[in-house]
């Protein structure tokens, strides 16, 4: 039965076709049977008219509005040839629905305004022995039918309609959230890029620190040169460790083997990251201000790597008697940041347009991160010589 439905389905022609032949079977049998009835014969138009009105049932999905100018063309021809009713007739239900339903809005209007028309005319052309009253009340009955038909086509447009505006609507939002993936996966891809840069730069300019001082004093100091190279190790290995769990995000399961990777990086862990930068050889003065407090994740891991790139780019440009000072300072709202260096500083150049080196782009991505949790940036040269990264981090993300 499904197959056989959804034949027909796909052929909706060959379904008002077969309807279409048992209306023209029935009306030429009921003009037999009114002959035989009033015996008198029908019109010799009647035959065709009945024809012709099949076939509008027949062709109504196909041409609709032709279709609805035929069969008014034929109730013209029915009123001029006196021919009366027929059970023919029954098409102009058939396609007053039709119209109204899949028809053009010109032509709904048309098959509404004709079948509210058709009753009346009917009734004046062909009019019975009875009174006024039984004439109103039968002229209304007979316009029910076709007033019906049409809002029951016109609803049936109106729920396409909608139906329509649904999946409209559904294809949109799909899109927009294919849009949006794509967005949260080049943000994704971009922060990625921010923490190993982060990473690779800190620890592999601590590492190279640490092996050009073991080669001066390796023959002169072994134990300072065997305490730079396991400086070297342990630096290596902690780089290895976040940037698994930086590429550990990108490979489907490998976030619940927890054990492989490090956690996030927070202010806690500040104190760490100097110790580590002073061993190296960079003498820095670390302080807090205010009452430590828990911040979001966000801000933390903010306020971590601008600490450490920074610091990555004193060792990197500072030169070999630069110093720095880092400030941590709570605030009410925020968390403030100030990294100084007397060092001698990158060339001019690089503070101008962002530079091509790894210093440039530390720049960059630091205002990227501080951009995200709604905070602001300002980074330049002291007067007199260093540098200063100076960033506040609103612990509530700008509207």
């Amino acid at each position: 039965m499904q197959r056989l439905y959804d034949f027909f389905r796909r052929h909706p022609t060959w379904v008002d076709s077969f309807w279409a032949v048992l209306l023209f079977g029935i009306s030429v049998l009921g003009g037999s049977i009114t002959e035989e009835a009033q015996g008198a014969d029908l019109p010799a138009v009647s035959v065709p008219i009945m024809l012709l009105l099949s076939l509008v049932v027949a062709l109504r999905r196909r041409m609709p509005e032709k279709m609805l100018i035929l069969a008014l063309l034929l109730g013209l021809v029915q009123l001029i040839a006196d021919v009366g009713t027929l059970p023919a007739d029954f098409a102009f239900l058939v396609i007053i629905y039709t119209v109204a339903a899949d028809g053009a809005r010109w032509a709904s209007r048309l098959a509404l305004t004709a079948g509210l028309c058709a009753a009346p005319v009917a009734q004046l052309r062909w009019p019975a022995d009875q009174g006024v009253g039984s004439g109103i009340a039968i002229v209304i009955f007979q316009i029910v039918p076709f007033a019906l038909a049409w809002v029951l086509g016109d609803s049936v447009r109106t729920r396409r309609a909608y139906l329509s505006q649904l999946e409209e609507r559904a294809a949109r939002l799909e899109k927009e959230r294919e849009a949006q993936s794509k967005v949260a996966v080049a943000a994704e891809r971009a922060r990625i890029a921010r923490e190993l840069h982060d990473v690779v730069a800190h620890n592999v300019s601590v590492m190279v620190v640490q092996a050009d001082g073991a080669a001066y004093v390796l023959d002169t100091a072994p134990d300072q040169a065997k305490k730079a190279l396991e400086t070297i190790s342990g630096t290596g290995r902690q780089a290895l460790a976040e940037m698994r769990r930086l590429l550990g995000v990108l490979r489907t399961g490998e976030h619940q083997e927890s054990g492989e990777y490090v956690p996030q990086p927070d202010v806690d862990q500040l104190d760490d990251l100097i110790e580590e930068v002073r061993t190296a050889g960079l003498p820095v003065d670390y302080k807090i201000e205010g009452t430590p407090r828990p911040l979001p994740s966000g801000v933390e891991l903010t306020a971590y790597r601008i600490v450490q790139e920074a610091l990555t780019n004193t060792r990197k440009h500072g030169g070999p008697n630069a110093g720095a000072s880092v400030r941590l300072v709570y605030f009410d709202d925020g968390l403030g940041l100030l990294v100084e260096d007397d060092g001698k500083g990158a060339p001019h150049e690089l503070y101008e347009d962002g530079g091509v080196d790894g210093r440039g782009h530390g720049l960059i991505g630091m205002r990227e991160r501080v951009g995200m949790v709604g905070g602001t940036l300002d980074a330049g040269p002291r007067p007199g010589g260093g540098f200063r990264i100076s960033a506040l981090l609103p612990l509530k993300p700008a509207n």
